[in-house]
This record gives C-alpha cells, structure tokens and sequence, in this order.
C-alpha cells in the first residue's frame, strides 16, 4: 500500500467516503505524497509527453502569439509573462528564444510568473531558464502573482483540476464518493441522497462531469484581465460543448491505468470543458475566442513555415525528426492511445482558447477570416 493509499484509508476511516474531486485533487496534490510533488512525471521515462516536449516549435510559436498580443494591445508599461504548471520548463525557455525577434516585448517583459507548487519541477525549471536574462517567480497559485498586465499561458493545466461526479439515479443526481473495503482497496459509490440544486434532465446512468475548479480559475483570471490587461491562453484536451460523460483517465508509463488503484503512482485526468471556461470568461466581463483545435490555432501561427526553415537549416535525419513532430502536433488523423482504444490525433483532440478583454483586439490565430495554410 502507498503512503497516500495509507493516508486515504485514514481519511475515508474517519470521515467516511470522500468525494471524487477530493481523492483526485489527494492524488495528485498531496503536499507530502501527491503525484505531482514526487516526480517528473514527463516524456519517455516518465508518464506521458506533452507537446512543448514534443517539439520546440510549439513553445516558440506559444512564445510569438504572446509577443503579438501585447503588440496588438497596446499595452503600456510592464507586463508579466504567467505560466500555469510550466512542467520542465520547456515551453518557458522556447518562448523566450523566439521571443528574441521581439526585443520590444521582452524588454517589456518585467517577470516571469511560474505557477507550479512541484519541488522536484521547480528544480528543473531553475535550470532551464537560466542564464535567460529575465527575472523568475515562483508562484504557489494564481493569487500569488503581483498585481498589473499580465499573459496568461496554460498548457495542459486544467485538465489535471479535480472534478466532481454526479450519477443520474431514479431519485435525482447523487454524487461519486470513494470508500475503502476491509483490504485497503478503494471503491466507488454514491451519495445516499440526490443533490437538489441539479436540475438537469437526463436518462438514468447518465453522469455528470463538473469541473468547479477549473470553472472558478477561468473566472478569476478573465476578471484579473478585464481590471488590469492583458491575456490568457488555454491549450487542452477536451471537448467544445457540455456534455454527460465520463472522462476520466489514468496514465502510468505511458499505459492506462485505474484511477482508483495505488493512488499517487498515476496521472489522472478528464477533458477539459471549453464552453464552461468560455461561460466563466462572459460572466467576469471578458471575451473568450475560440475554442478552435491545435491544428488549426499552430497552422495559423505559421508551423509549417517554421519547420520548413528547421528542415532546411539541419541534416536529413533532423529534417526528418521536424517531420514527424509536426505531423504529432498537427495531425487529425485517429491514434491508438492508452489502453489500445482509437482516440483523436493531437491536432484535433487539444483545443485551444484565448482569454482577453472586450475592447481587445482579436488575438492572433482566431481571426475569423484566417485561413489555414496548404501542407
């Protein structure tokens, strides 16, 4: 039994079953055993890969969609450049390379802000990013960072948030709850009571899949941006509108595994719901534009063009390498993903959201007339 499988029984002993957003957020939040706390949880040796480890024209294209924005805002004075779980700092350091082309911004460019609570990840950023002539703050959420225009940037980040369950009974919505049976393995089960601020309708067995945290986040970040500039991208996997579903999943070595086994020892995530963090965006005051898929937000960036220079500039094998990482982050072709099922390419199963104020101008990548360039 792990140390947090012990320290849940605990819990669960004490206060009887917990509810799925509470053993999720355990997970992989425990200060002391949290799945995210412990480890690097990324690339080959790790659990899974995410795009700025894929390829470095990812973060530079992230890096010059926020130099053109602050270009396109106007904005006077210092800016704060904010990324939310910035991983191995990966996307950080492409970005400001490529950032180097827009001397203007990066001298506007006051701080960077890394949200990240990770030790072991903060290490691993420290060196990375040295040496890269800006100052680093290390922020332990949101409300850390100082107050004035900043970039938010936000790649997946909100499909780690804890989310809630609600199960379409008879009786009304009851929500997913975990208890633990005499041999320490944990189980789930539902509240003996409906929830009687749902109202839904649905078929019985339909679940319900609630994000609150994430919902609140996009909220607190779209009213930050509306009092005091700036902007905020958000890159996840997901789906466009709200739907009932399931979609939670578990990732140990590349492989799927079960949520409610060893806890800690996976990463364990759902889809991001983009129409909520669009309705959380309206109701602060700001304008979100997209959501729109990877593919389409990087070839509107210029991708293709940015690795046709790769290509030309190295040898035949590194041109083949940037082959095959653009067609990992742009395809739309399905894939076999973890557990052997057929999921979405990258370029079509992560979404892509921008976050500004009204009187914004439209951010690059989701001008509606934009078009996307022949491949």
């Amino acid at each position: 039994m792990t140390g947090l499988a012990r320290k849940l029984k605990a819990i669960i002993e004490s206060e009887g079953p917990i509810p799925f957003d509470r053993y999720m957020q355990l997970c992989l939040g425990d200060p002391e055993f949290g799945y995210y706390i412990t480890r690097d949880p990324f690339g080959a040796d790790g659990d899974f890969t995410t795009a700025p480890e894929i390829s470095q024209m990812f973060g530079e294209l992230v890096g010059l969609w926020a130099a053109e924005t602050w270009s396109r805002q106007k904005i006077n004075g210092p800016v704060r450049l904010v990324e939310l779980g910035p991983g191995r700092g990966t996307l950080m350091a492409d970005a400001l390379r490529a950032c180097r082309v827009a001397p203007d911004f990066l001298a506007a460019v006051e701080e960077i802000c890394l949200v990240e609570t990770s030790p072991i990840l903060r290490e691993k950023q420290e060196l990375k990013l040295q040496g890269r002539g800006v100052n680093i703050r290390w922020c332990e959420s949101v409300a850390d960072i100082p107050p004035g225009p900043a970039i938010f940037i936000a790649n997946e980040f909100f499909d780690a948030l804890p989310v809630r369950h609600f199960i379409r009974v008879d009786e009304g919505w009851c929500e997913k709850l975990v208890g633990v049976d005499e041999d320490g393995n944990f189980f789930p089960g539902l509240t003996a009571e409906p929830e009687q601020l749902i109202r839904a309708e649905a078929p019985v067995g339909a679940i319900l899949e609630i994000c609150a945290t994430g919902h609140k986040l996009a909220a607190a970040i779209s009213a930050r941006i509306v009092r005091q500039g700036g902007a905020a991208l958000i890159i996840d996997y997901g789906h466009v509108e709200t739907a009932y579903g399931e979609t939670v999943q578990a990732l140990r070595r590349h492989v799927a595994a079960d949520p409610l086994t060893d806890p800690g020892e996976s990463d364990i995530t759902a889809h991001v719901d983009f129409a909520s963090l669009a309705r959380a965006a309206a109701a602060s005051g700001a304008v979100a534009y997209g959501p729109i898929t990877q593919a389409d937000f990087l070839n509107r960036l210029g991708v293709v063009q940015r690795a046709k220079a790769l290509r030309a500039s190295g040898n035949p094998v590194q041109a083949a390498n940037v082959d095959q990482e653009l067609r990992r982050l742009t395809s739309t072709d399905p894939e076999i993903g973890a557990g052997g099922r057929m999921v979405p390419g990258m370029g079509d199963l992560f979404k892509v959201i921008a976050i500004q104020p009204s009187d914004a101008p439209t951010p690059p990548g989701f001008e509606p007339d934009a078009a996307d360039p022949d491949q």
